[in-house]
């Protein structure tokens, strides 16, 4: 065991995890004591309606100690200090204060840290990180430890869940990634440049009640020097800018998007065989080159298959008021006007006319040359990703090992969850009625792909059965009846295809179990 994970602060917040789980302290207590309204207030970060329902929550409800607890490590708020014994002991409560999570004056109790209770997959955990101002009015400091902010949970999702042996988490902050990954490693290994964030990281792993880590300080890849791992994750400090460190959580010091292309790079070169990375970046779009041929140049020649979505992008002026607000910079303020002049000067300067922010998916595939595929996915979806990435990966390779002869001889099915849209519009030609305009095959699940197709494809497709012919057969088929030359057909059909299972639309019938 290392300095974080055997220190006094994690024997005290495994001691203070065990309590706060007998008390009901987790996200369903708070919002039964809260209720929906002022529950949801609490998470778009309005604390007075969230105080004004605690107050009046008295001593003898069952939920005062949630309430008391809520309203000490979520909200910040000063609570009686005799309250806080009276829940957690007076030993406890003199270790918080030896261990600076604590203060107390006056017979009044504070908070110096925040401690969110946070359910991943069925488990309660505890967060340790430094207040925000959503619930605080303060300017977070550069040595800011970040909680759990929309861009982790984004990547917790985004993570598969299957067992593997050995997982990197790059760059921890205070451990939410590591937390997601625990009971699925065996063992978890969390590094971080920032001192104060493998304190606190140590405390959120500890206080899971979970022993299979390691916290491992340095910077970048350096702590893991010559290691490789089954599972890489990282949500590194990926904001597009100078190359300037002016709060450690979410700056590089590396110009532009070195951050996200470090990460890139490191990545490919510390994953075991098969293994897999999950990365949260952002990258730029700069004039003369797309935003998919500059990510792609991140990567060697060989060995990596990448899948790259990009969720959104930023005009310059947007994505620089936003950091601007993160770091509570008003783009009013003097400050802040020259912050901005600033900083879209560097951009002017880079010939940066956009800023794209998304995953990146990367598998080690040995010796065979890199595979990258760049998308957008603008479209709204609620399912996770993990389970998408994970099941790309399995389709991804199983088209990387076969031939347009060897597809032709497949058989595949539809997936399940497929819908099939004809849409047809006024007919303006005719002034009379409907005219068909498009046809769309859809995912009805995960990211909800979709693909225009025509007539030909549409009916070949509906031809595709895991115990009926072959692809080849079926369009033979097709052309037949139709009185089409099957070959002349054949070479597009294919091509479509191949999309349609790269997105998972279509399936070889060796892979059905994988959906």
């Amino acid at each position: 065991m290392g300095q974080y994970e055997d220190s006094p602060l994690a024997s005290v917040a495994s001691r203070l995890g065990e309590a706060f789980r007998d008390l009901g302290f987790g996200e369903d207590g708070i919002a039964g004591a809260l209720g929906p309204a002022a529950y949801a207030a609490l998470y778009r970060g309005e604390p007075g309606a969230v105080s004004r329902a605690l107050s009046f929550i008295t001593p003898e409800s069952s939920h005062w100690p949630v309430s008391v607890l809520t309203r000490l490590f979520v909200m910040g708020e000063e609570v009686l200090c005799g309250d806080v014994e009276k829940l957690l002991g007076g030993d406890l409560v003199a270790e918080l204060v030896s261990e600076d999570l604590l203060v107390i004056r006056g017979g009044r109790a504070t908070a110096a840290v925040e401690i969110r209770p946070r359910t991943i997959d069925g488990e309660v955990n505890y967060v340790f990180a430094d207040f925000d101002a959503s619930m605080k009015n303060h300017v977070p400091g550069k040595d800011h430890v970040l909680g759990v902010g929309a861009a982790s949970l984004s990547l917790l999702q985004a993570v598969p869940r299957t067992p593997v042996s050995s997982v990197l988490d790059l760059g921890c902050g205070s451990g939410i990634q590591t937390l997601g990954q625990l009971p699925y490693a065996g063992t978890v290994t969390a590094t971080d440049i920032h001192r104060r964030a493998l304190r606190l990281a140590g405390a959120t792993l500890a206080a899971s009640g979970r022993s299979n880590y390691e916290v491992l300080e340095g910077s970048w890849f350096e702590p893991v020097s010559g290691r490789s791992f089954e599972r890489i994750v990282a949500n590194p400090p990926f904001v597009v800018g100078p190359a300037a460190v002016g709060h450690v959580y979410r700056d590089s010091g590396l110009g532009l998007d070195g951050a996200t292309e470090a990460t890139v790079r490191g990545a490919a070169k510390h994953l075991a065989p098969g293994g897999q990375a999950f990365l949260l970046g952002a990258w730029a779009h700069v004039a003369g080159e797309t935003w998919q041929q500059r990510v792609a140049r991140w990567l060697p020649l060989t060995g990596v298959a990448a899948w790259v979505l990009q969720r959104d992008v930023a005009d310059p002026e947007m994505y620089v008021s936003t950091w601007l607000r993160d770091e509570s910079i008003d783009p009013r303020s003097d400050l802040g006007k020259q912050r901005t002049r600033d900083w879209l000067d560097f951009f002017a300067e880079h010939d940066v006319t956009g800023i794209g922010f998304g995953w990146i998916g990367l598998e080690a595939i040995g010796q065979q040359p890199t595979e990258v595929v760049a998308e957008e996915l603008a479209q709204p979806f609620t399912d996770p990703l993990g389970p998408e990435f994970a099941e790309y990966f399995k389709r991804a390779g199983w088209l990387r090992q076969r031939t347009s002869a060897d597809i032709l001889s497949s058989q595949l099915c539809v997936r399940p969850t497929v819908a099939v849209d004809a849409v047809s519009v006024t007919d303006t030609d005719t002034g009379l009625g409907f005219a068909p305009s498009v046809t769309r095959i859809s995912r009805l699940d995960g990211p909800l792909f979709n693909h225009e197709i025509d007539n030909h494809l549409q009916a070949i497709v509906a031809g595709l059965h895991p115990q009926g012919l072959n692809l080849e057969d079926v369009i033979e088929l097709y052309a037949a009846a139709q009185g089409l030359d099957a070959a002349a057909i054949t070479a597009d059909c294919v091509a479509a295809i191949v999309d349609l299972i790269r997105h998972g639309i279509v399936l070889p019938a060796d892979l059905v179990e994988i959906v």
